[in-house]
């Protein structure tokens, strides 16, 4: 196998734009769900991936509250075990109760199950779903096969682009 192709054979191209409608959409299901008078407390996006999108969700919902959790589960484009390198402010999440846990993609659901495991009661929103993440997921915007590659703005140019520093 060509090592610079991906070993997919669908591919889904998320513009800016169209990640942008994504996450509003994303945004708009979740208002009024939030079990404090159907606000929520804070924002914990799944870094990298749901950076973008818990900032978009952050500001439609105003919530101030945002902090981050880091967790490795891929290795340039091949996925491994996860591992949480960095926890949110515990004072800030306690259990999870009114905190909104936003990532860019669900695949296998392997990585929101560790992050589920630190904040029980929180609620998962992704802005993609594949079919073995999705029971991992509260809510999500759209589904896609478990074959597809999703492609997103931050990994291209005109062309895949591999980051000038790839992880070991």
């Amino acid at each position: 196998m060509d090592p610079d192709r991906l070993p997919h054979e669908k591919g889904f191209h998320v513009s800016w734009d169209q990640l942008h409608r994504d996450a509003r959409a994303l945004a708009w299901r979740l208002d009024g769900q939030g079990p404090d008078n159907g606000g929520w407390r804070a924002v914990v996006a799944i870094t990298r991936g749901g950076m973008a999108p818990a900032m978009i969700v952050s500001r439609e919902l105003d919530i101030r509250m945002v902090d981050t959790i880091s967790v490795k589960s891929y290795n340039h484009q091949s996925q491994s075990a996860p591992v949480i390198i960095k926890m949110p402010d515990r004072e800030l999440v306690g259990d999870g109760t009114g905190v909104v846990i936003v990532d860019d993609l669900v695949d296998t659901g392997r990585t929101l199950e560790v992050v589920r495991a630190t904040m029980p009661k929180a609620h998962v929103a992704t802005v993609y779903a594949k079919p073995k993440g999705k029971p991992q997921v509260d809510t999500f915007i759209t589904e896609v096969s478990q074959d597809t590659w999703i492609f997103f703005p931050w990994d291209m140019a005109l062309q895949y682009v591999k980051p000038y520093r790839a992880g070991e």
